[in-house]
């Protein structure tokens, strides 16, 4: 032994949410706390309140790779770092950005003290506000195809629908991927009854917050941008309408008693 100690940092990637401070878990607050930097894209770390001596670095929304890649060089500096992600970090978001680099990355990144730190995701807040959509078995799949084939996407809501599944659609959309959703719809449109209920849920804990309900066969492409989150219902799924207040979705546990 040479006497000296090793240098390890610390590595913490946090879920931040959707956007509400109430739905920001005490752990992720004190890791953002105690950060030495942050980084992340840059709409997210806005979300996060500044604090003295705190560095700040932010980057596009498409440099997972690259970001996770940057905070990793400086947690193995010896720093505390802390990489912030929208809602869950482990559901289409950073912690597999993080995993995947240190795979393919130095092996003084394996030695780092690396957590991944919860947070609530979309499907959960979009589905609370409306009732119970996922009161049964349920899905998620991203409608993005910019690391997956779309024909992969096109099977997986083939597969997902057909077995019964309520379905939560992450990234439907945005100013490059214009015709994904409406082909998605529309791939749903031939295999779910028309009247299945589907969930917009935008910006969901934010002051620009909309949540509509509609059936599938009516359900418009528009009313989504990269902030919504879609949950399509299953044949089971119901709505309960309710005087003067919004309809309750829900999807029953006793699906075979529903059926008899």
């Amino acid at each position: 032994m040479n006497g000296h100690l090793a240098v390890v940092g610390h590595l913490a990637v946090v879920g931040l949410g959707p956007g509400d401070q109430r739905w920001l878990t005490p752990e992720a607050d004190a890791a953002l706390a105690r950060a030495d930097a942050l980084y992340g894209y840059a709409s997210y770390l806005e979300r996060v309140p500044t604090r003295p001596g705190q560095a700040r670095h932010a980057s596009d929304n498409r440099e997972e790779g690259a970001r996770a890649a940057a905070a990793l060089r400086h947690a193995a500096q010896g720093a505390c770092v802390a990489l912030v992600s929208g809602g869950d970090p482990g559901i289409f978001a950073m912690a597999a950005a993080v995993c995947a680099e240190i795979e393919a990355g130095p092996e003084a990144w394996r030695s780092l003290d690396v957590s991944i730190i919860p947070g609530i995701t979309a499907m959960l807040a979009v589905a609370a506000r409306v009732g119970a959509p996922l009161g049964h078995d349920f899905c998620a799949l991203s409608l993005s195809d910019n690391l997956k084939p779309w024909e992969l996407i096109e099977r997986r809501l083939a597969a997902a629908a057909q077995a019964g599944f309520v379905i939560a659609l992450y990234n439907p959309i945005s100013q490059a991927r214009r015709w994904q959703l409406g082909a998605a719809l529309d791939q749903l449109r031939r295999l779910l009854p028309a009247g299945t209920p589907v969930v917009f849920g935008r910006a969901v804990g934010r002051p620009d917050e909309k949540v509509v309900v509609t059936t599938l066969d009516v359900a418009d492409p528009e009313r989504a941008d990269m902030a919504t989150l879609i949950i399509v219902g299953s044949a089971e799924t119901r709505v309960i309408a309710r005087p003067d207040r919004a309809p309750l979705v829900y999807t029953p546990r006793a699906i075979e008693a529903v059926r008899a």
